[in-house]
C-alpha cells in the first residue's frame, strides 16, 4: 500500500514516537511533511529529509494547509503531561487537536489515518491478566486529565468513523522506550533518574515496555494491514518496575534499589510534591494520579497486533539498552 513517494503527513515527528514513525517511512521511500509546533525542539528532526510545516494540531487553518496533496496521515502528536496546574487543557488539547486533524484529513480526502491513541484507554482486568482491546474505558473510568483525554479522543475518532467515513485505524502504545526521548517522557525520567542513581527505593508496579522503533513499525503494519475503524494493541514485554530497575542498574554497573515502598504513605507526599508544582509550574515527579495508577499492573497483551498486522517486539532490555545509549549521548547520564 505504502509506495515510494507518496506524500505523507506525521503531527508530533519532533516528538519521541513521532520521530520514530517518521524515520520508519523515510526508510520506506514515503515523502515526508512534518508538523511542527513553532516551539518544539527540533532535533529529532535533524537527520530527515523533509518538509517541516510550523502549526498546531488544534488550529484548523495550519491543518487544512498541512493536508494539500497528503496521501497518508499519522496523527501522533499529543499532549503528553501527567499533570498541569489546570487538568481539564490537558483534556482540551488532545480533544480538539485530534478533531482538527481528523476534520482537515476528511476534507483532503486523504486515504487512511493511522491515529496514535494509547493503552490509557483501555481498562484493566480484575484478575491482574494482560487487557486487550475489549476493554475500553469510559471517561469517567480513566484515571488522570492525560487519560481521560485520550479516551475522549479516541471515541471522538470512533465517533468520525462510523459516522463520516473517516478512513481510520487506531493504534495503542503500551510504554515505549529507546533512543531519542528527548522531552524525556515520564518513563525516560524514570531511565534517567536510575542510571545516575538517584533512586533508592520504588514503588512496584508493572509496565508493558516495547521498543521504540518496533512500535513504529507497528504504525506502518497498521496503515497496510489495519482494519478500517478497529484498535490494535503496540507492545512489548510486561515488565515489573522493580525488575526494570535490576536491569537499568546491571547495564549501568551500579547497585539495583532494594526497597519497595509502601504506597499509603506517599499520597501526602504527594499532595505537597503538587501544590509546589502549582506554584513553581515544574511537573512534579509524584502525583496522586500517579500513585492510583500504580495500583495496578499495567500488562497488555499485543496477540492481535501480532495476528492481524505481523507486528512483533523485541526483547524489551534492547530498549532499555539503546534508552540509556541515546540518554549518555545526549548529556542526560554521565
Amino acid at each position: 500500500m505504502l509506495e515510494a513517494g507518496d506524500l505523507t503527513l506525521v503531527t508530533g515527528a519532533s516528538g519521541f514516537v513521532g520521530s520514530a514513525v517518521a524515520r520508519a517511512l523515510q526508510a520506506r521511500g514515503a515523502r515526508l511533511r512534518l508538523l511542527a509546533r513553532a516551539t518544539s525542539p527540533r532535533a529529532n528532526l535533524d537527520a530527515l529529509d523533509a518538509e517541516v510545516v510550523v502549526g498546531d494540531m488544534a488550529d484548523p487553518a495550519a491543518m487544512t494547509q498541512a493536508m494539500q496533496g497528503v496521501r497518508w496521515v499519522f496523527h501522533v502528536a499529543a499532549d503528553y503531561r501527567l499533570w498541569a496546574r489546570d487538568p481539564e487543557e490537558i483534556v482540551r488539547n488532545n480533544l480538539s487537536g485530534t478533531r482538527a486533524v481528523m476534520q482537515a484529513a476528511l476534507a483532503a480526502k486523504v486515504e487512511r489515518v493511522v491515529y496514535t491513541s494509547s493503552v490509557a484507554t483501555l481498562g484493566f482486568r480484575d484478575d491482574g491478566a494482560a487487557s486487550d482491546e475489549t476493554l475500553p474505558l469510559k471517561p469517567e473510568e480513566a484515571i488522570g486529565a492525560y487519560k481521560r483525554s485520550k479516551v475522549v479522543a479516541e471515541r471522538e475518532v470512533e465517533r468520525m468513523a462510523a459516522e463520516e467515513g473517516l478512513p481510520v485505524v487506531i493504534v495503542n502504545p503500551s510504554t515505549p522506550i529507546g533512543p531519542r526521548d528527548i522531552k524525556p517522557t515520564p518513563t525516560g525520567r524514570i531511565i534517567v533518574e536510575a542510571a545516575l542513581g538517584r533512586m533508592p527505593a520504588f514503588l512496584e508496579t508493572g509496565l508493558n515496555l516495547a521498543h521504540v522503533d518496533d512500535v513504529a513499525a507497528g504504525h506502518l503494519m497498521a496503515l497496510e494491514k489495519g482494519r478500517q475503524a478497529e484498535r490494535y494493541i503496540l507492545g512489548g514485554a510486561d515488565v515489573g518496575l522493580g525488575r526494570m530497575l535490576a536491569d537499568i542498574a546491571g547495564l549501568t554497573g551500579r547497585k539495583p534499589p532494594t526497597v519497595a515502598l509502601p504506597r499509603a504513605p506517599l499520597y501526602p507526599l504527594a499532595v505537597i510534591t503538587e501544590a509546589v508544582a502549582y506554584v513553581t509550574g515544574k511537573e512534579p515527579f509524584l502525583t496522586l494520579d500517579a500513585l492510583k495508577m500504580a495500583s495496578h499492573h499495567m500488562f497488555f497483551s499485543s496477540a492481535k497486533a501480532t495476528r492481524e498486522l505481523g507486528y512483533s517486539a523485541r526483547p524489551y532490555i534492547e530498549g532499555l539498552s539503546d534508552a540509556l545509549a541515546w540518554f549518555r549521548q545526549a548529556g542526560y547520564v554521565k
